[in-house]
């Protein structure tokens, strides 16, 4: 069942925190925005209205929120020993998002599987903040590596050799298992039986059901699902669209977060 010995496992814990005050966040890493220079005077100046902790990053601005992803010590460590990017940084809120649902998917039955892996800082936050080269399950990583076969998405570094370089990100992490080549078709003969935690980053609709069909019947009881892209709008409209469709009929409500993430649990 894959499940790790619970004398041997050891989980993360969380400081009490202070009362009387948070902590803030801000990133100037966001997307859509017609006037960059502008619209970062404006938020500099919005934060000077607000009250108690605020939080600007990855195209959200809250204020009045507990910004738990920062005061989770081991999290935050993990989170910025990962950073390779003014992205990776923005988007702190998604990442802690991925964690704790890692944190839980620990004590399920089955492997971990990231679909879209790019340089590996998800996975490798994940299970830095899990225990590092003991995080006790196997955590597969599928990704075409050196191209990106979605037109218009291709990202930094995305050429001849990022597979290589990721495999070394990763050399000291044995239970990773990273698969090279395009889904659904590098699933055959790579593929786990049983699945806890099942991150989907693809950024284009077909890749996405595709990956679903094959897995989402392995995920098992109290898994998680997590879609990237679900509740972003623009080009991303597509995938909220279908997946929508693809759950509905099988009984299933994604939860939209703010995060621009989706969010199912496996009954």
């Amino acid at each position: 069942m894959n499940l790790p010995d619970k004398k041997q496992l050891s989980l993360p814990t969380l400081d009490k925190i202070e009362l009387d005050h948070g902590v803030n966040f801000e990133s100037h890493t966001y997307w859509g925005v017609r006037d960059p220079q502008r619209f970062k005077e404006l938020m500099q100046e919005a934060i000077t209205l607000v009250t108690t902790t605020h939080f600007l990053g990855d195209n959200l601005f809250t204020w009045q929120r507990n910004n738990s992803m920062l005061e989770d010590k081991p999290f935050r460590r993990a989170w910025e020993e990962n950073l390779l990017n003014s992205s990776d940084e923005a988007i702190v809120w998604r990442r802690y998002i991925l964690a704790c649902a890692a944190y839980h998917c620990l004590h399920v039955p089955g492997d971990f599987v990231e679909c879209g892996v790019y340089v590996g800082t998800g996975i490798k936050t994940v299970m830095d903040y899990l225990g590092g080269p003991e995080f006790p399950k196997t955590f597969w990583g599928y990704d075409t590596y050196d191209y990106n076969p979605v037109e218009g998405h291709a990202f930094a570094g995305q050429q001849e050799g990022l597979y290589d370089a990721v495999c070394e990100r990763f050399k000291e992490y044995s239970q990773v298992r990273l698969v090279k080549g395009f889904l659904p078709q590098s699933f055959e003969n790579n593929i786990p039986d049983q699945v806890a935690f099942l991150h989907i980053d693809l950024n284009n609709v077909e890749g996405e059901i595709a990956v679903l069909d094959t897995l989402f019947e392995r995920v098992s009881p109290g898994g998680i699902v997590i879609l990237d892209d679900y509740e972003w709008s623009g080009p991303y409209r597509p995938q909220k669209q279908q997946e929508d469709q693809w759950f509905d009929q099988r009984r299933y409500r994604i939860f939209p977060l703010p995060t621009g993430q989706g969010v199912v649990l496996k009954r």
